[in-house]
């Protein structure tokens, strides 16, 4: 079963570098997986290997020294392909011998921005969903026609296999997936040392509609800002668009400009997410947690629940819950 691992166990992330490594795409992987925090109790190990150890050359003009070969992908729980420069050549057979058995083995495969194109030679994505950078989108869906290319979307989970797009869409996967590993508080944990601001879903847009030439764009985060410390009242798009100083016909089309979704939509996520992190910290019944984020009852947070987190409120408390639950769920 991928994701929701168990909070005492520790998760082995293997990184498979290509030459000419890209620095950026292998940092997004091994900031979120790889680095030691005060006060954060290490959930994972980080390891690099490549076809052949020794010096890796990356595509900033100096090389990094890799010791592992790709035996370490033999016991990794999940496999990270931080891109791949060479996309238009065939992959070492090698590469996608070890690729392909560690996947029937069970290990997760993530690729992160041209690395979907390793992933798609391997045939891990055949007749499946996938994204990539939008400016490689188009050669994907050409090169591999049984791909169900999706351009727009920051980024895709199917479990065993996950994409995304391309800079920073990479650390929203990895969050991702530190969220469904281990729960929402840890994953904020992380994005906190990191500076981040709170997590994206993966059906965002990669980037935002271009602003109109005469007027620069208005930024949404005094409003987010706002309706975040207020997710226990009855908001609606209009006490947005009250509190932003526009209609509700303009609000909701800065929505899709800059964050890609609907207010309504942006509204359940924060509401979920923070009846997540009530739901791992405390053993409120889930009645008053729904109370607290806004939704009014434990049958429609269940209800909802269920749309984002593909589970129950209590089967997501026994997972991640540090207290005992209080409602008898």
């Amino acid at each position: 079963m991928y994701g929701y691992f168990s909070a005492m166990s520790t998760h082995r992330v293997v990184a498979l570098v290509l030459p000419p490594q890209a620095p950026f795409e292998l940092a997004c992987a091994a900031e979120v997986f790889g680095a030691h925090r005060p006060g954060l109790p290490a959930r994972y190990t980080f390891d690099v290997c490549t076809e052949h150890p020794g010096a890796v050359p990356t595509s900033y003009g100096y090389d990094m020294l890799v010791g592992q070969g790709l035996a370490a992908l033999e016991t990794a729980d999940t496999v990270v392909i931080p891109g791949w420069h060479h996309r238009d050549r065939p992959a070492p057979a090698a590469v996608l011998d070890a690729l392909t058995r560690a996947h029937r083995r069970g290990a997760r495969t993530v690729a992160i921005c041209s690395g979907a194109f390793l992933l798609a030679q391997a045939g891990l994505l055949d007749h499946r969903r996938a994204t990539t950078h939008w400016r490689m989108a188009a050669e994907l869906a050409a090169r591999f026609p049984a791909v169900t290319v999706e351009p727009d979307t920051l980024y895709i989970d199917l479990g065993d296999v996950a994409t995304s797009a391309g800079t920073a869409a990479g650390i929203d996967l990895c969050l991702h997936l530190a969220r469904a590993d281990h729960g929402a508080a840890h994953a904020a944990q992380i994005a906190r040392h990191m500076v981040m601001p709170p997590h994206r879903e993966g059906g965002q847009l990669q980037y935002a509609a271009p602003p109109h030439a005469d007027r620069p764009p208005d930024s949404l985060a005094p409003v987010l800002d706002w309706a975040a410390e207020r997710l226990h009242e009855p908001l609606a798009l209009g006490d947005l668009a009250a509190r932003a100083g526009v209609s509700s016909r303009t609000l909701a089309r800065r929505f899709a400009d800059q964050l890609g979704v609907t207010p309504g939509r942006w509204l359940l996520q924060q509401r979920v997410t923070a009846a997540r992190t009530l739901l791992e910290t405390t053993d409120l019944p889930v009645e008053t947690v729904a109370a607290r984020v806004g939704l009014s009852s434990a049958t429609n947070l269940r209800r909802r629940f269920h749309t984002l987190v593909h589970t129950t409120p209590a089967a997501y408390r026994r997972s991640f819950g540090t207290h005992p639950p209080a409602d008898g769920e």
